[in-house]
């Protein structure tokens, strides 16, 4: 393990501790969160490693060996805004921490990600392995939902980021061959075991080769949308509406949404209209994955990629790209963009069978198209796997 060779090496002493946070993707679902939806997700077996030790100074001092720049500062006064830098997270997360539990001790740290950066929740990943090293130095035990709830107000509050809960979720809850189906308005979730009559299947991550960041992309225009159609569509309908920061699709039924369509602006409709049909294939999905159908569950993953394109109109032309090769290569049962879908990755649920020959498709068709990026795309197969985890 990288981080904790490089502590060794940094600090002449073996770490208290190293904890682990697994990336995650969400096959069915996305774009739905933060608008209260239903979601799916896995875990893989890759993620954020953070080996650390105390400082009773109250000091933390972290490096990330993604990032040349060592981040550092007092648990007692943490800088109040963001400073634009990959530690930004870190610093909301020790703020949102101390205001549940006063914080004494700070760490020292190396955290290292073991997959290019972009599209599989890494900064949630890198909050909640952070936290759970930060909370453990001080003592504190944290419950689940805490622990979702500190990370995403630190993504939410201090990054400022509009995303939902779903990134947080995945990385606690999740657990190996299980899928995670989680409804984002009442929090309440399943874990669904795989079927012992599905085919095999094995996660093929595609990177693009570009990264993205999405306070800077439109992702937070995206929720404005959809929070300003749910808002036209109740005073459309008569309905009682509060504040816009709190109104949200999963307020205005769908047959409202059917009859007041027409009304909105096109983009709002847009939204909308991958947000409920959305909603409609996580049932479908979640159905279709208890019955062990992994052709179904990966047709409708298809089909949530074309939606993100077409109605969410998000994707790069490197991404849009590469779930079009993915739609045409035997042997993926199905895939889509994975996170905000700006730049980053695309994921997809492969035959075993098949995986040489969908590795080396994949990437010829797509260095064919972008040859610039020749030494920048990368893609691994991955495994499902558990949720946020301590170790010695």
């Amino acid at each position: 393990m990288f981080a904790k060779e490089v502590f060794e090496n940094i600090y002449k002493c073996e770490p208290a501790n190293i904890a682990f946070t697994p990336y995650r993707i969400c096959p069915l679902g996305a774009h739905s969160d933060h608008q209260l939806g239903r979601i799916t997700g896995f875990a893989i077996d890759k993620g954020i490693h953070i080996a650390y030790g105390p400082k009773e100074n109250g000091v933390v001092e972290i490096r990330s060996l993604q990032f040349s720049k060592r981040a550092q500062w007092h648990v007692a006064s943490t800088p109040a805004t963001k400073q634009d830098d990959w530690a930004d997270h870190l610093r909301g997360a020790t703020i949102f921490l101390d205001k549940r539990y006063p914080l004494r001790r700070g760490l020292c740290a190396v955290i290292d990600g073991e997959l290019p950066i972009g599209g599989l929740s890494s900064s949630a990943a890198v909050i909640i392995t952070f936290l759970t090293a930060l909370a453990g130095m001080n003592g504190i035990k944290l419950e689940d939902e805490e622990l979702i709830q500190i990370a995403l107000e630190a993504e939410n509050n201090y990054v400022g980021v509009s995303c939902g809960r779903l990134d947080q979720s995945c990385e606690v809850y999740c657990r190996q061959d299980h899928l995670l189906y989680m409804d984002l308005k009442s929090n309440n979730y399943e874990l669904i075991p795989t079927s012992p009559d599905m085919k095999p299947y094995k996660i093929a991550i595609f990177f693009s080769g570009l990264e993205r960041s999405l306070a800077g992309s439109a992702f937070n225009m995206r929720v404005d949308e959809c929070r300003s159609a749910a808002y036209a569509l109740l005073a459309y309908a008569g309905m009682n509406y509060g504040k816009f920061s709190e109104t949200n699709l999963r307020d205005v039924p769908r047959e409202v949404y059917d009859k007041y369509k027409d009304l909105l602006p096109e983009n709002w409709r847009r939204r909308a209209e991958h947000w409920y049909t959305e909603f409609e294939r996580v049932e479908k999905g979640v159905e279709a994955w208890k019955k062990g159908d992994i052709e179904e569950f990966g047709r409708l993953s298809f089909e949530s990629g074309y939606s993100s394109i077409h109605n969410w109109e998000t994707g790069s032309p490197e991404l849009i790209k590469l779930y079009e090769i993915m739609t045409e290569t035997k042997g993926i049962y199905g895939g889509r963009f994975s996170g905000a879908g700006f730049k980053g990755c695309c994921m997809a649920l492969i035959d075993p069978e098949f995986e040489k020959e969908i590795l080396e498709k994949v990437k010829t068709e797509y260095l064919k198209a972008f040859p610039n990026l020749e030494g920048k795309y990368s893609a691994y197969v991955c495994k499902t796997a558990d949720g946020v985890k301590l170790q010695k």
